[in-house]
């Protein structure tokens, strides 16, 4: 595993030292220690940091790199008596629209979002060309499949597609395979508030560029086509991509046996679109509180371990990359993940996410929620957040989220998710019911089952190639259906 230490920081692993316990940790102490005005001066310069750096907090772009340096600055400069600090570098296809634009039959300008990492048009003019449509299939999903492409002829043509059921790319790689100039991609719900979906950067070559514009006016045009009239659209897409460098946080108590780490994660980037305030400054703010109020106890047998991911919002990248470079014994050292990703919705609703091998987790947080009069919702875990890699490698985990996404938070990866898209409240529950859940497991691992370990020999050949395809199709996957959320497979498509 490639981590850097940062100055002033030991190594990640060390022996555990003897401690005084002046001072124990306790889940009451950490819990009184999680104040809203706290939480709100770490949301405050996250967003502060996002105007000041081209308005949003994303890998590559400026804002992500002020926000590691913010997070450095506390758990490497200040704290580091009580931290150990690392940075795992690592690098990622970074992609960007620069312009995106779509032009109705008539000339008119139209509502368009493009999705992350959406190939380019020819420039500078982009394509224009009839647009032909796609049979809708709210069951399966709209060509989602190839026999439902057949009989209609999209080649040297932009074609009509609904929304919805399947990944955005896979609708674009069949269109891409039957010669298809582009795809005009009609959302499922009406308005402008249209969720940016990613093609993953593995889908780069195999679709072609795709402008999402609302239903009303897929709708309109769909019943035109329908009567017999051309309708002619102008789509362009100004697009980049590159490889850049980026960076996941890992700090660590120096207290602690290291053979038994308990874990908090959360991402640190936000999208492109803004500057991600809830998804996740709303998670990052409760891990950088928790770790400031552990750093003033002592006597706790068991190591914490922050972490906050980069890339998240690219597919799980920060995550996967930490998760598929642990060896055996550094996964067996990890005794439970939590992972918290929007828990700050305007409207929340309690999920807690959990499995057959979540063992005590979603109760230590339940019970606290409970208390506090909060009704929970119980689901599962989805293929959404950064929980994705630990329960592929079988460490107990559980997850904490308020909902993505109408009703519970319509700012969802647009550039509304600013301070005005906090429930201050919900936070602060959320955010003392993870301190005192990390409290219970570091003083104790009762309740924790063991990791569930595959019997895959990763030291042969066959092992290691197969290990690779498993982490491979994993990151597509969480390319593919990254919501931010838990429930199911819930799927930005």
């Amino acid at each position: 595993m490639r981590l850097l230490r940062t100055a002033g920081a030991a190594t990640l692993f060390l022996s555990p030292a003897t401690f005084a316990t002046n001072n124990p940790l306790t889940p009451g102490k950490l819990e009184a220690d999680i104040r809203t005005e706290e939480l709100q001066n770490v949301l405050w310069n996250l967003n502060h940091i996002a105007v000041t750096h081209g308005g949003n907090r994303a890998f590559g772009e400026p804002g992500y790199k002020a926000s590691l340096d913010f997070i450095l600055e506390r758990a490497q400069t200040r704290f580091h008596n009580e931290f150990d600090t690392v940075v795992q570098p690592f690098n990622h296809t970074y992609g960007k629209t620069n312009q995106i634009k779509v032009t109705g039959p008539e000339g008119e300008d139209v509502f368009v979002i493009s999705p992350l990492y959406n190939p380019a048009t020819p420039l500078p003019d982009g394509i224009t060309a009839p647009l032909v449509d796609t049979p809708v299939d709210d069951e399966r999903g709209s060509a989602c499949f190839p026999d439902q492409w057949e009989g209609v002829d999209v080649k040297g043509k932009l074609v009509l597609v609904k929304r919805g059921i399947c990944a955005v790319a896979d609708k674009s790689a069949l269109a891409k395979e039957r010669g298809a100039l582009g795809v005009i991609l009609y959302n499922e719900q009406p308005g402008t508030n249209i969720v940016v979906p990613t093609l993953g950067a593995e889908s780069i070559g195999k679709t072609v560029p795709i402008g999402i514009i609302p239903l009303e006016v897929g709708q309109s045009w769909k019943s035109r086509l329908a009567d017999g009239e051309e309708v002619t659209v102008h789509l362009l897409v100004d697009s980049i991509s590159d490889t850049r460098e980026t960076w996941n946080i890992i700090a660590e108590t120096k207290q602690g046996d290291p053979d038994k780490v308990i874990m908090l994660g959360a991402h640190l980037d936000s999208v492109q679109a803004g500057a991600g305030i809830n998804d996740d400054g709303s998670g990052t703010a409760a891990l950088l509180e928790i770790l400031t109020a552990v750093r003033r106890y002592d006597g706790f047998p068991h190591k914490i371990r922050f972490a906050w991911w980069a890339a998240e919002e690219s597919g799980l990248v920060g995550s996967l990359y930490y998760t598929s470079h642990l060896t055996e014994e550094e996964a067996d050292r990890i005794k439970y993940y939590f992972n918290y990703d929007m828990i700050g919705s305007p409207h929340p609703d309690f999920e807690i996410a959990s499995d057959g091998n979540s063992g005590v987790g979603p109760q230590l947080l339940e019970e606290y929620l409970v208390e506090q009069g909060k009704e929970i919702v119980h689901g599962g875990f989805g293929s959404g957040s950064d929980f994705v890699g630990f329960l592929e490698l079988g460490i107990p985990s559980t997850a904490l989220h308020t909902g993505a996404g109408a009703p519970f938070d319509e700012c969802y990866h647009q550039a509304c998710d600013d301070l005005d898209n906090i429930n201050w409240e919900a936070l602060t529950v959320n955010a003392k019911a993870a301190a005192r859940a990390a409290a219970r497991l570091a003083n104790s691992l009762e309740g924790v089952p063991p990791r569930k370990k595959t019997s895959l020999n990763l030291h042969t050949r066959r092992g290691v190639v197969q290990n690779f395809r498993k982490w491979a199709s994993l990151a597509e996957e969480a390319s593919h259906g990254h919501t931010c959320s838990h429930t199911g497979k819930r799927v930005v498509v």
